[in-house]
C-alpha cells in the first residue's frame, strides 16, 4: 500500500510537471495581436434596427460598431440605398486607408470597381463619412479599365483601401453589410452604448 501510495504521488507530481511545461508560454512563440481583447456580438435586432432608421430617415451609410482588434480596427456598417436610374456627378468613392467587404443582403445593382479613378477630386476632411466611418479619400468622375459586377442577393465585394468604387444602377433598391477594415485607425471607435444612442434619437446630418 506505501508503495501505491508513494507511486501515485510521484505519478501526480510528473503530470503537474509535464502540464506546466505545455503550458508555460514560451515567450519566442508568436503572441496575440490583441491580447486579452473580448469578443463582440451584435444581435439581428440591433442590425434591424439600423435598415429601419435608413428606410424610415432615408439613410444611406451608417455605422453600428467601430473595434479595436489589435493591430487593426474593424467596423460593421449597414448600408441602403434607393433606386439609382444614372449615377451623379463625381460619385466614383475611393478611401485612402480603409479597406470594405459587402454582403448583399437584398435587392439589385450594377457596381463599378477599380483603382484608376478619372478626375480625383479630394473629399472634404469635415464630411461625416470621412470623420467617422472611412478616413480620407477621393471622389471621381468615373474608372478607367474597370471590373463592373451585377450584384444581387448573397453575393460579396471585396474592396481594397485605394480602390474606387461606383453603383451606377440601383434596379429598385439594395441593401447589405459593410465590414470595414482600418490598419490605421483614421476612424474613431464606436461601442454598444454609443449604438443604442444613435438609435434612440433621428441621425445628425453633415
Amino acid at each position: 500500500m506505501k508503495n501505491f501510495v508513494l507511486g501515485l504521488v510521484v505519478a501526480t507530481g510528473v503530470m503537474t510537471v509535464l502540464v506546466a511545461q505545455t503550458t508555460k508560454i514560451n515567450p519566442t512563440d508568436p503572441q496575440p495581436t490583441c491580447n486579452m481583447c473580448p469578443a463582440t456580438y451584435i444581435p439581428a435586432e440591433e442590425l434591424q434596427a439600423y435598415t429601419k432608421k435608413a428606410i424610415e430617415e432615408k439613410l444611406v451609410d451608417q455605422q453600428v460598431r467601430s473595434i479595436d482588434i489589435g493591430k487593426s480596427n474593424v467596423a460593421i456598417g449597414v448600408e441602403y440605398r434607393t433606386k439609382l436610374d444614372k449615377p451623379g456627378a463625381n460619385s466614383v468613392a475611393e478611401h485612402d486607408h480603409v479597406s470594405e467587404v459587402y454582403r448583399i443582403l437584398d435587392g439589385s445593382a450594377t457596381l463599378v470597381l477599380g483603382p484608376d479613378i478619372v478626375n480625383r477630386q479630394r473629399r472634404p476632411a469635415t464630411q461625416r463619412t470621412v470623420v467617422e466611418y472611412n478616413g480620407p479619400g477621393n471622389n471621381g468622375e468615373s474608372i478607367r479599365n474597370p471590373l463592373t459586377v451585377n450584384l444581387k442577393a448573397g453575393d460579396m465585394v471585396v474592396i481594397p483601401a485605394g480602390t474606387g468604387h461606383w453603383f451606377t444602377k440601383i434596379d429598385d433598391h439594395i441593401s447589405y453589410f459593410m465590414v470595414r477594415i482600418d490598419p490605421d485607425k483614421v476612424a474613431p471607435l464606436k461601442s454598444e452604448a454609443q449604438s443604442k444612442a444613435y438609435l434612440s434619437k433621428p441621425a445628425p446630418r453633415d
